[in-house]
C-alpha cells in the first residue's frame, strides 16, 4: 500500500520548504523514523524522517525544489516481499540516453518543460513562507556527468544562500533555468539521465576521497586532477586575496574546502599570493562600482527590521557594567570549566544568567503586547543571535529559567554552532520572549538594537574595555583603578515598558553581574 511523503510545515508563520538533499534514492529500502530527506526554511535547515517503513518507489520532488507545505514530494510502498524485491529489480528498459549536444546547449533563459526521461532537479522550498528561488550560478552544464550529492547549483532565497546538490549519479541532460532567473519553487529547472547512463567504472568528476587529499603533503600543497569543490564565500575569499584554490587543501566533505581552510592557508606565510610576492604590502582589492541584487534573506532581513521600528515606539538604555569579578571568576575557572563540560568558558552564559535572573524579577520586560493585551510569558525563552555570513538568525534556548549556569553554556555553544551549520530544527528559531546580541564581539562600545517582534525587550552587549575607573571605599575615600568595563544598552518597546521599568531591570542585572555569587560549575 503506497504512503504519501509530504512537505512538512516547520512553524506556524512557513508555508513552503526547499528540498535540498535527498538521502535515499528510488529503489532503496527506507525505515520507519529513518531521515528520508533534507529541507530548508526559513528558519531552519532539517532532516525529514520517513513516516513508515518501505520502499522508496518515486521521488516527485527533485532536490533544489521549494514546494508549498502538504505536497507530496514522494511515495513509499510499505514494507513487504514483493515490495523489497521490485525495488532490487532491474529496469526491463535501459535509460535514456544524454540527449543530443545540440539541444543540450540551447539557450536556457526560459523555462520549459522537462523531458519525459530523466530524472527532474526541481527550484527546492527553502522555508514554509519562500515561494521562489534565484540561480545564482550553475556549478555544472548541459553535458556534464555529476554524483549524487555533488553541488549542482547555488540558489539565493530570503533566506539563505545554498548550494543545491544533485539528487542522483548521472549526466546532466538538460538546464531549463538560466543563472539569474528567479523561479517558483517545484519547477523543474534541470533533468539528470539516470545512472545507467554514466558508463560502468567511470572516473569523470569523481571527487577526491578525503585520505587521498592528506596524501598532498602539506597545507598548501596543490591537489592534482580533483575538480575544486567549495562555497562561494570561500571563492570570494580567495579572489580577493589572489589565492589559487588548488593551492589550498580541502578539509571538508569529499576534499571540499570550507573557510577554515582558506583562512588557515592564508595564515601561513607560504601563501602569500605571487602577484604580492614583490611587496610587502597586503593585496587591497580595489574598489570598483557595481551593483547587486538584495539576497532574498537580506530582503526579508530589512522587511522585519522595517516592520518592527514602525510597530514599536523604540527606547534605548545604556549602562555601564564593571565586568571586574566575571573576568576574573573566568579566568580561574576557564580550564577546568572546558575540561569539565567540553565548552568555551565565554562571557556569555554570565550575560544570560544575569538578564535571566533580572526578568524573573521584572516580567513587563519579558512579556509581549497582543490584541490590545499584555501577555506575561510564562517562561524566558531566550533568543541569541547568531551572525552568519549570510545574514543573521536568533536561536532560543526554551525556558532558560530553569537551566544551570553550565546548562546555559552549551545551549549557547550548541545553538550557535548549528546555527552556522544549517542544523538547527524548527522549534529552536521560534518563541523567544528576550533577546541577547553581542555588537561588542566586531569591536564596537555598544549598539541600538531593533527588537525581534514581537518581543518587548533586547539587550545589546557592548565591548569589554580595561579602563580607569573612580571606586570609592566605605569611607568616602576615592582611588582610581584599572577595571573591566563594559557597556550593555536595552532596547525596550515603550507601548509596554516605562523608563522606571527599564532603569530596575538593568540595575538588577548590572547587580548581579558586578556581585557575582552563583556557582559556574
Amino acid at each position: 500500500m503506497p504512503t504519501d511523503v509530504i512537505m512538512p510545515q516547520m512553524g506556524e508563520s512557513i508555508f513552503e520548504g526547499t528540498i535540498t538533499k535527498w538521502l535515499k534514492k528510488p529503489g532503496d529500502v527506507v525505515q520507519k523514523d529513518e531521515p528520508l530527506f533534507e529541507i530548508s526554511t526559513d528558519k531552519v535547515d532539517a532532516e525529514i524522517p520517513a513516516p513508515a517503513a518501505g520502499v522508496l518507489r518515486e521521488i516527485n520532488v527533485p532536490e533544489g525544489a521549494t514546494v508549498q507545505v502538504n505536497t507530496v514530494v514522494a511515495v513509499l510502498d510499505e514494507s513487504g516481499t514483493a515490495a523489497v524485491k521490485a525495488a532490487s529489480a532491474k529496469p526491463e528498459k535501459p535509460a535514456a540516453p544524454p540527449v543530443a549536444a545540440k539541444e543540450a546547449s540551447a539557450p536556457a533563459s526560459v523555462l520549459k518543460p522537462a523531458p519525459a526521461a530523466g530524472i527532474p532537479v526541481v527550484m527546492p522550498q527553502m522555508g514554509e513562507s519562500i515561494f521562489e528561488g534565484t540561480i545564482t550560478k550553475w556549478l555544472k552544464k548541459a553535458g556534464d556527468t555529476v554524483q549524487k550529492d555533488e553541488p549542482l547549483f547555488e540558489i539565493s532565497t530570503d533566506k539563505v544562500d545554498a548550494e543545491i546538490p544533485s539528487p542522483a549519479n548521472g549526466v546532466l541532460t538538460a538546464v531549463l533555468a538560466a543563472e539569474g532567473a528567479t523561479v517558483e519553487v517545484n519547477t523543474v529547472v534541470a533533468v539528470i539521465g539516470g545512472s545507467g547512463q554514466v558508463a560502468a567504472g567511470t572516473t569523470h568528476a569523481a571527487p577526491v576521497a578525503p585520505a587521498a587529499a592528506e596524501a598532498t603533503g602539506p597545507e598548501h600543497a596543490p591537489i592534482h586532477g580533483a575538480r575544486l569543490r567549495s562555497s562561494p564565500l570561500v571563492r570570494r575569499i580567495a579572489k580577493e586575496h589572489h589565492v589559487d584554490l588548488s593551492q589550498v587543501r580541502g578539509t571538508g566533505s569529499e576534499g571540499r574546502i570550507t573557510k577554515e581552510d582558506i583562512l588557515r592557508f592564508l595564515s601561513q606565510p607560504a601563501a602569500v599570493p605571487q602577484t604580492a610576492a614583490a611587496s610587502a604590502a597586503p593585496s587591497v582589492p580595489a574598489m570598483t562600482e557595481r551593483v547587486e541584487p538584495l539576497s532574498k534573506m537580506r530582503a526579508i532581513i530589512a522587511q522585519r527590521m522595517l516592520e518592527s521600528k514602525r510597530i514599536s515606539p523604540h527606547v534605548h538604555s545604556v549602562y555601564k557594567v564593571d565586568m571586574t569579578r566575571i573576568a576574573r571568576l573566568r579566568e580561574q575557572h576557564r580550564a577546568a570549566f572546558e575540561h569539565k563540560h567540553g565548552v568555551k568558558l565565554t562571557y556569555m552564559p554570565f550575560i544570560a544568567m544575569a538578564a535571566v535572573e533580572a526578568l524573573k524579577r521584572y516580567p513587563i520586560l519579558n512579556a509581549s503586547l497582543a490584541d490590545g493585551s499584555i501577555h506575561y510569558h510564562a517562561h524566558v525563552n531566550l533568543g541569541i543571535a547568531v551572525a552568519l555570513e549570510w545574514g543573521l538568525i536568533v536561536p532560543v534556548i526554551q525556558e532558560a529559567e530553569r537551566r544551570s549556569f553550565a546548562e546555559i553554556a552549551r545551549a549557547i555553544n550548541d545553538l550557535a554552532g548549528r546555527a552556522r551549520n544549517k542544523k538547527l530544527v524548527p522549534s529552536e528559531v521560534e518563541g523567544s520572549t528576550f533577546t541577547l546580541t553581542n555588537a561588542g564581539v566586531f569591536g564596537g562600545e555598544f549598539g541600538t538594537p531593533i527588537l525581534n517582534q514581537p518581543e518587548a525587550a533586547i539587550l545589546a552587549i557592548g565591548g569589554l574595555r580595561k579602563e580607569p575607573v573612580v571606586l570609592t571605599d566605605t569611607e568616602g575615600n576615592d582611588t582610581i583603578a584599572i577595571r573591566s568595563m563594559q557597556y550593555h544598552c536595552l532596547g525596550f518597546d515603550h507601548r509596554l515598558i516605562d523608563g522606571a521599568d527599564s532603569g530596575k531591570f538593568m540595575t538588577e542585572f548590572k547587580k548581579a553581574l558586578e556581585n557575582w555569587n552563583r556557582p559556574i560549575d
